[in-house]
């Protein structure tokens, strides 16, 4: 069962991450289907592995201990961002943190997530960054697609004013950022590129930039990387490698055992809660570090 399992979440991951609006539901279904030996038992799979949009939250959307609203700016003339903004409701916050989605867009899980950095006494900003185009949709395949058709520099631009948007909501300006599958690597990028008040950079299993531009990071990186997933492996070990050399300030963080998108509670087979329990206590202590 166990050889089963990753071979359906390789092959889960494999249609999910393919190119964008490239992808072919129906070969991955049959595939699965092959696989499981059965149309139901292949369902039944891939609803384990697919997060599930009605997972319950860890923390509640109306958590007394938070207030939340809704952001919007210009990112560009004409170009309108959106966010989700979550801070705790008494005391001053350390500082700001971004939270950028997964290639699903900005969901219930990832307000969750935004809203988990609250209650640790920071203002979290969850951008959705489809929404120049019209925001998230409802349905994960169409998102994804939205995602894959993304213009990589309008996107990174728009990271960055995220970035700035975030650290204007708190006293000294300083902003961390933090994402998830798609959203790790644009926090990579984010890394190499640099924005107004980006202080450190954590990446959860997000592929990683050429090697080539490790020399330009200039903020303090970790990277949490699933020892299953290969394919962000091949990415990750050599950026990694050439940030050492570069002597960069990084925390690359291994998780035996762990898969893609080990963090995401909302997905059951590839949810690792002790790995993704450590994960977020290393990554709260590297913000407190960096942050203050």
């Amino acid at each position: 069962m166990d050889e089963l399992r990753q071979r359906a979440i390789a092959l889960y991951d494999a249609f999910t991450h393919g190119p964008g609006g490239a992808r072919d539901r129906r070969g991955f279904l049959r595939d699965m289907t092959l696989l499981a030996g059965s149309a139901a038992a292949a369902e039944a799979l891939i609803a384990a592995i697919a997060p599930a949009a009605a997972a319950a939250a860890i923390v509640p959307a109306d958590d007394p201990r938070l207030v939340t609203r809704t952001d919007e700016w210009a990112s560009a003339p004409g170009r309108t961002m959106r966010a989700y903004v979550a801070r705790p409701a008494k005391g001053r916050p350390r500082a700001a943190i971004v939270v950028i989605h997964e290639n699903r867009g900005l969901n219930d899980h990832i307000r969750d997530v935004a809203r988990r950095v609250a209650l640790d006494g920071f203002v979290a900003v969850a951008p959705d960054f489809l929404a120049p185009g019209g925001g998230t949709p409802a349905d994960a395949d169409q998102a994804r697609t939205m995602i894959g058709q993304l213009d990589l520099a309008r996107t990174l631009a728009d990271a960055q004013s995220a970035i700035g948007h975030a650290a204007a909501l708190v006293p000294g300006r300083k902003a961390g950022v933090t994402g998830f599958c798609w959203g790790g690597a644009l926090v990579l990028r984010l890394a190499v590129a640099g924005a107004p008040g980006l202080k450190a950079a954590v990446s959860y299993y997000g592929p990683a930039p050429d090697p080539a531009e490790a020399e330009r990071v200039a903020v303090p990186v970790m990277i949490h990387l699933p020892a299953l997933d290969t394919r962000v492996a091949a990415t990750v070990r050599p950026f990694a490698g050439a940030l050492m050399r570069a002597a960069r300030p990084l925390e690359l963080h291994e998780y035996p055992g762990a898969n893609h998108a080990f963090n995401n509670d909302s997905s059951a087979e590839r949810y690792d809660a002790a790995a993704a329990t450590l994960a977020w206590k290393r990554t709260i202590g590297f913000f407190r570090t960096h942050l203050g």
